[in-house]
């Protein structure tokens, strides 16, 4: 891999976490719209762009073949599923002003996607896994113990994540096709709500034309990065595209506490600096394994 393909591939990476991280910017343009009604044109335009980006790039066949396997129709389903309940808790936790659980979910997902291999793929957790897992766990109960509830949109982002991801890695369908079958499995329920439940603001016909673009931008905002991080991926090694995924969060902290003016107490806080903690423990064991990989590669 020359450095030419890694530098385009850190470009692609910072592209993609940070598209994620303003995306909240995006979804608050829309805040006078209901959750369930921005997801629904989510899913609607996102599958038109996903069409049209499937028959550019040849890859028809590959989701021909996949909708020919019963099984992986299956686990598109459930990944689908898990995906759109993902997608509306996210688009609901930034227009009702927690933005700061939303980050704090995704800071906690990539600790949890250690745990999920241990507990599924037998993964053996290294010693300072443990410990950052073992951080998080204790940033999460404080949090618990100090306002006597389950942060459950943090938990709730971070699981329907996790567990999308678990499902994506069982079958074997790459990224573009497997997201537009996903989508495709939810649009006849997004097509339902739009003629069935769907406020004024859905009614393009007599919306303004800023209003019209803002909801057909729903579609970009979700293949954009995802199209950013399939390039990055490409080109880096998974490792080292691990160090940008805390861009996102990051990005969402600062707009909840310095733009939106989200309140952090001194609960929450503490919550934060002990997941940050286990993430920079969670860096450190990782740049550690790669780099002791590397050096055994050399030597043989």
């Amino acid at each position: 891999m020359n450095d030419k393909t890694v530098k385009g591939g850190a470009i692609f990476a910072l592209a993609a976490y940070f598209m994620w991280g303003v995306a909240p910017l995006y979804f608050k343009l829309l805040k006078a719209m209901p959750a369930q009604e921005i997801l629904m044109h989510r899913i609607v335009w996102s599958a038109l762009v996903l069409v049209i980006l499937v028959l550019i790039s040849g890859k028809l066949e590959q989701v021909k073949s996949a909708v020919g396997n019963v099984k992986v129709m299956a686990i598109l389903l459930m990944s689908g599923l898990l995906l759109a309940v993902n997608w509306l808790i996210f688009i609901w936790a930034i227009n009702s002003d927690h933005l700061l659980d939303a980050s704090l979910g995704y800071y906690i997902n990539p600790l949890l996607n250690v745990f999920l291999g241990r507990l599924f793929f037998q993964e053996k957790l290294r010693r300072l896994q443990q410990v950052a897992v073992g951080l998080a766990f204790i940033g999460v109960s404080i949090l618990v113990l100090s306002y006597g509830q389950v942060p459950w949109i943090a938990l709730a982002l971070a699981l329907t994540f996790a567990f999308y991801g678990l499902l994506r890695k069982k079958v074997a369908v790459d990224s573009l096709p497997g997201l537009l079958l996903e989508t495709l499995m939810m649009l006849p329920f997004a097509v339902f709500y739009w003629i069935s439940f769907s406020s004024e603001l859905s009614n393009l016909t007599t919306n303004e034309l800023s209003l019209n673009i803002s909801l057909i931008c729903a579609g970009i905002v979700t293949t954009a990065p995802l199209l950013c991080f399939t390039a990055a991926a490409r080109r880096l090694r998974y490792s080292t595209l691990g160090f940008f995924q805390y861009l996102g969060p990051s990005i969402m902290f600062v707009m909840a506490v310095w733009l939106f003016h989200e309140p952090l107490d001194e609960a929450r806080l503490t919550t934060f600096i002990f997941v940050w903690l286990a993430l920079l423990l969670f860096s450190y064991d990782s740049y550690r394994a790669y780099r002791h990989g590397k050096r055994l590669a050399s030597l043989r």
